[in-house]
């Protein structure tokens, strides 16, 4: 596979209605890249819709936009999301092989989630995560200028869900800044899919000594041990949701700093200071 194959660019025009599936588990072939061990895609859900569903794998649903109504393990919510720079996640864990359906019921013209899914032999426990148990994260504060100040929104991880296969969390990278700074890398697969504030925002993905420009809708694949790192253009926010497939018997529970770059870390050391004034 060709490090370019990981960027994959035919969304940015947007999705139509119903399911788009961008990654396939277990489907290796030159639009997809290799196999990150994880079904993703986009659910676009229109007015009227209701979607009851029972699947045979472990499937989280984070919704992006829009108002629902959620039937889950006998329970009524109603979770709404109007931007997801400004709105914390709400997201739907579900267990696989499931006796009871979840039920979708929208509230509003349209409703988009994004959707993962993988295989998972154990039981896992089904829950409506909201935004009332999920703590943004402001990473990066008091760093090298504020230049990687953003946004970490966790929704698990392998210490609050070892049950799961999956780790999953946002980033709101803030205009002309970095995240997932300083580079790290760890061996299991990850995605990452991205929205702008506005259409024709951009930024840049690093994959190792490769970078990549990356617009609306874009998606990319991070493989085994590649150093990654964001950048979102001057003047667009950048979001993207991050998704990690535990490997068997090796778990994702953190990540490894490049090294070149880990004096980042000390809040005392900001780097170089300009002293250099305009005449």
């Amino acid at each position: 596979m060709k490090l370019e194959d990981s960027v994959i660019t035919r969304h940015r025009e947007g999705f139509s209605g119903g399911y788009t599936a961008i990654t396939r588990e277990g489907e290796i072939d030159p639009e997809h890249g290799f196999d990150t061990g994880i079904d993703f895609g986009i659910y676009r859900q229109v007015e009227g819709e209701i979607i009851e569903e029972t699947h045979p794998k472990e499937s989280v649903w984070v919704l992006m936009n829009g108002k629902v109504e959620v039937l889950l393990n006998g329970k009524t919510h109603v979770i709404e999301r109007e931007s997801i720079f400004d709105d914390p996640p709400s997201a739907i864990h579900l267990q696989p092989n499931s006796t009871t359906p979840v039920r979708l019921n929208p509230l509003t013209d349209e409703v988009e989630w994004a959707v993962a899914r993988t295989t998972n032999h154990r039981p896992v426990r089904s829950h409506l995560y909201t935004p009332r148990e999920l703590e943004p994260e402001y990473r990066g504060e008091g760093l090298v200028q504020g230049a990687c100040l953003r946004n970490v929104r966790l929704i698990f991880d392998y210490e609050t869900r070892k049950d799961s296969n999956l780790v999953i969390g946002e980033v709101v990278n803030y205009p002309g800044k970095w995240s997932s700074y300083p580079p790290h890398h760890h061996q299991q697969p990850e995605i990452y899919h991205y929205r702008f504030t506005m259409p024709q925002g951009y930024g840049h993905a690093e994959l190792g000594d490769r970078v990549f420009k990356v617009k609306q809708n874009d998606t990319v694949l991070i493989s085994d041990g590649l150093d990654h790192a964001q950048v979102s253009a001057p003047g667009y926010g950048m979001y993207y949701l991050w998704i990690i497939r535990h490997l068997p018997d090796n778990p994702y529970t953190g990540f490894t700093f490049t090294a070149d770059h880990e004096w980042t870390l000390n809040p005392e050391n900001q780097g170089w200071h300009s002293t250099h004034k305009l005449e």
